[in-house]
């Protein structure tokens, strides 16, 4: 039975179990705001935009504090990126796109504005419309795109405890200032499965573009407007990953299906979504575009973006997750599962190519990745590019299995330990006493040794082959699955020719 360590969860998760799920029409429309890691100076200033790890409030000058006097220089290499996923995003360029003030007073902003781009009362993002097409259970889905501008960063806040108890805020201004690009769908997604699966395609878009590391902490980040029948828009703030998205999104349908099928009203506000108590908190009314006060941003001019500027980024795009899906089906002769599986990834996609210049086999390594590779991987928690494991040490041990040295039992042991540690297969092998025992005597001792403990098993293996696969089981436990498994299974039937006989 699934526990729940919070009573609002339990809560609504017991109603929803109790009460038939009506067919409600659900529309999600999503902010993404996307770091552009690949620069190394914040957007509008010189300060390092490499802040992660650094004393709170040390990357900071007057321009990014906004201090009287000061004036803000745009990062041309921001554009050159902002334009490049753009173009990904089928996305049209605006020949001329202009910043504007997003007025607002919070503790995060240390100008009380965040210069930003806006798409009413003359105001031009650096591109419009476009789409993302990705894959919903074998079909393909389609999610518009709204606009796509570049903005600063707000600093970085912490509060001890939660939101809604913590006696006092902490502020870095490191962050402040970091460029941002955020990209607004239109409300095309329909639940939270779909929202996780645009966000995994747009994610690998923008890695393979070069443009953002995702698995830097807060590099990848989303709001989430979400309204159920008609009801009145919610919107979610900081939610700090792509993985909390989901999340989010569950609880705040439920929460939202809970207040309609009682007869209540959605109110339009902006909740806040706690990842640890796996819950979202009212924050405030819902703020209409009036609220913010936006008017250009009178100390940077226009950005006139030339067809010649937007063909000459062209000509360097890199390869791009579909077309990189379509050339490793092609080149390596992989079903396209196992393709659209590792370009959902730019590092899994490289390690698995790192891996067939070292391996010939390329299903048997996409196998290897697919499976026991990701799962270990998501046990721990962590990326393929923050585990210890190199491609050589997953083609060395698959050649290992190759020549009989170890099962694949053993292998799967070998590579958990390979993915914590980055040690070298045979390494791992002497250390841990893993070698695979194909001595006939050696088996044949284990073997007497599960018919004298199992008799019931055995007395049902002369009929029932799940008995025999018992036995084997057995063998392989006492042996930490070191016994080969062919030699094992040809003993246990020999002795059981040899008792069926008596």
């Amino acid at each position: 039975m699934a526990t729940y360590p919070f009573p609002q969860v339990k809560r609504l998760a017991s109603i929803q179990k109790a009460t038939p799920l009506e067919k409600f029409e659900i529309k999600i429309g999503l902010e993404i705001h996307i770091q552009l890691t690949a620069l190394n100076t914040k957007l509008f200033c010189g300060c390092s935009a490499d802040y992660r790890g650094k004393a709170p409030n040390t990357f900071v000058c007057p321009v990014c504090l906004g201090l009287p006097g000061s004036l803000p220089v745009l990062n041309k290499r921001a554009v050159d990126l902002a334009i490049m996923v753009a173009l990904a995003l089928n996305s049209q360029i605006s020949s001329r796109t202009v910043f504007y003030r997003k007025n607002y007073f919070y503790v995060d902003m240390p100008k009380n504005f965040q210069i930003s781009q806006y798409d009413k009362a003359g105001g031009v993002p650096l591109s419009i419309g476009g789409w993302v097409d990705f894959e919903v259970n074998g079909t393909v889905k389609r999610v518009r795109i709204r606009r796509l501008q570049l903005e600063e960063d707000p600093a970085r806040l912490h509060y001890p405890g939660t939101i809604d108890s913590s006696p006092y805020t902490l502020v870095d201004y490191n962050r402040a200032g970091i460029a941002l690009l955020e990209i607004v769908t239109e409300p095309d997604i329909t639940s939270a499965d779909e929202a996780r699966l645009f966000l995994q395609k747009l994610r690998s878009i923008v890695e393979h573009l070069g443009v953002s590391n995702g698995d830097l902490q807060g590099s990848m980040r989303c709001d989430a407007n979400i309204s159920l029948q008609g009801g009145k828009r919610v919107e979610i703030k900081n939610i700090s990953s792509f993985r909390e998205v989901k999340r989010a999104l569950q609880y705040e349908i439920i929460r939202q299906k809970q207040l309609l099928r009682r007869g209540s009203v959605v109110k339009q506000e902006t909740r806040h979504w706690d990842d640890n108590r796996r819950i979202t908190i009212s924050l405030r009314t819902k703020e209409t575009e009036s609220d913010y006060r936006y008017f250009p941003e009178p100390d940077l001019v226009p950005v006139e973006i030339s067809e010649d500027w937007i063909k000459e980024l062209q000509s360097k795009m890199p390869e791009l997750p579909d077309a990189r899906k379509t050339r490793l089906v092609k080149e390596y002769g992989i079903p396209e599962y196992d393709a659209g599986v590792l370009t959902g990834s730019k590092a899994l996609a490289d390690f698995f190519e790192e891996c067939c210049q070292l391996y010939s086999d390329a299903k048997k390594i996409s196998n290897w990745i697919m499976t026991d590779l990701t799962r270990y991987l998501k046990e721990l928690g962590i990326e393929i590019s923050e585990a210890k494991i190199r491609p050589k040490h997953l083609t060395d041990m698959l050649k290992l299995i190759d020549k009989g040295e170890i099962s694949g039992k053993i292998a799967k042991t070998v590579l958990s330990k390979m993915v914590r540690s980055g040690e070298s297969p045979k390494r791992i092998i002497q250390k841990e006493k893993l070698i695979k025992i194909s001595s006939k005597e050696q088996i044949q001792t284990v073997v007497d040794k599960v018919f004298e403990e199992f008799p019931k098993a055995v007395q049902d293996a002369k009929t029932d082959q799940n008995a025999i696969n018992y036995l084997v089981g057995q063998v392989m436990h006492k042996t930490r699955g070191r016994a080969d498994p062919e030699i094992t299974n040809k003993l246990i039937r020999e002795k059981l020719a040899k008792y069926s006989t008596r």
